[in-house]
């Protein structure tokens, strides 16, 4: 069972037990831990994005490279990679995805509800895979089996980072 007060750091480590090496990201209050791990870990390289949609490239290119990489993006990104997410099917590289929820429980600006609402049918209609945790004991074996998802069967998945999990902002 996941600690509540400690899941972002055991997703750290899962990460890199996994061999991920990239961390491509916009930043993100939600994934702030992740972040800052990466940018502290000597053997990890973190690349702050303008938009989210290099993030999908960034992936592509790790995956020729030999190597692994997550994108790290909040639920208003999704929307600007649509365009990208066409190319995996054709190209055929993984993709993990970990998409930190706005628009959802609890939200209180209604600027993010649009975009929240639209994250999952959006990304199962660009052949993304979604999974989902709402509570800190979902995270570690969610992200387990979507890594195993992504870099021994070679498919795009997201995982949603849920506002139950996150907590909601107040606005």
């Amino acid at each position: 069972m996941t600690d509540a007060s400690n899941w972002p750091d055991q997703l750290y480590d899962l990460l890199r037990s996994a061999n991920v090496t990239q961390f491509a990201y916009v930043p993100d209050a939600g994934h702030k831990v992740l972040i800052n791990r990466s940018l502290a870990d000597p053997d990890a390289h973190s690349v702050a994005l303008t938009t989210e949609e290099e993030g999908v490239a960034l992936a592509a290119g790790a995956d020729l490279g030999g190597e692994r990489a997550v994108l790290l993006m909040q639920s208003s990104g999704v929307g600007n990679c649509i365009n990208l997410l066409s190319l995996i099917n054709g190209c055929r590289f993984p993709l993990l995805t970990l998409v930190s929820m706005r628009g959802d429980f609890g939200e209180g600006n209604p600027w993010q509800y649009p975009m929240g609402q639209a994250v999952e049918p959006v990304l199962k209609a660009m052949g993304v895979i979604v999974l989902r945790c709402d509570q800190p004991e979902d995270v570690i074996p969610t992200v387990t089996a979507a890594l195993t998802m992504v870099f021994q069967s070679c498919q795009a998945v997201a995982v949603l980072l849920g506002q139950r999990l996150l907590g909601a902002k107040k606005f």
